[in-house]
């Protein structure tokens, strides 16, 4: 079956608005999959529904987590998008990763997480220091509640601290971005595929 990869952006900036870094990120990595003859679902914009605060899958009236919930788990791979923002993992990132745990309890009569078997990668963009710690936030929390990490699974750029170019900004993709777009989809879509095939027994 063909592989379908679910982006996911935490800007903290709604739709309509300023252009998002993250997105242009998210689609550098999202060209390299489609070169692996993954299919790119459209893209979630979390600050544009309601996802309450919780550690449930669904917090009840008015949360819109339930319906992004079955899009996230529709697919084969999960490019996490998100922003620096004082050094770390931004807050509508952090929130998609505490609704994430409910997995622990959602577990199947082998005792997998809805997420078995399935990948997660991260697209990461700011202007200061911090890639590294975030990879480390985001990864870790990931992996906590069931996906999978494969090998080089972070694309980031970090820009000059507090200066006044984005990503957004740039008229070309630098090289080194490129090349680790490139090599996150290859290792990513191909241990997506090992999982679809022949999925973790639990």
């Amino acid at each position: 079956m063909p592989l379908i990869a679910q982006p996911i952006n935490c800007t903290l900036k709604r739709s309509g608005g300023e252009e998002s870094s993250t997105d242009r990120m998210i689609a550098v990595l999202a060209k390299e999959f489609e070169a692996k003859g993954v299919t790119i679902a459209p893209t979630i914009r979390v600050a544009d529904h309601n996802v309450l605060p919780g550690v449930t899958s669904d917090e009840g009236d008015g949360d819109d987590w339930p319906k992004l919930r079955e899009r996230i788990l529709a697919a084969d791979i999960l490019i996490l998008g998100t922003p620096i923002w004082m050094g770390q993992a931004g807050s509508v990132a952090k929130r998609v990763l505490e609704r994430m745990d409910a997995f622990l309890d959602e577990t199947d009569d082998a005792g997998r997480m809805p997420s078995y078997s399935k990948v997660a990668v991260a697209a990461i963009v700011g202007n200061e220091d911090g890639a590294h710690f975030v990879s480390a936030q985001l990864f870790q929390s990931l992996n906590d509640v069931g996906w999978t990490i494969p090998s080089v699974a972070a694309c980031y750029w970090v820009g000059e601290a507090m200066g006044s170019t984005d990503f957004k900004d740039l008229k070309e993709t630098p090289d080194k971005v490129a090349k680790t777009a490139t090599m996150v989809a290859a290792n990513a879509a191909h241990l997506a595929g090992l999982l679809q095939r022949e999925p973790y027994p639990g």
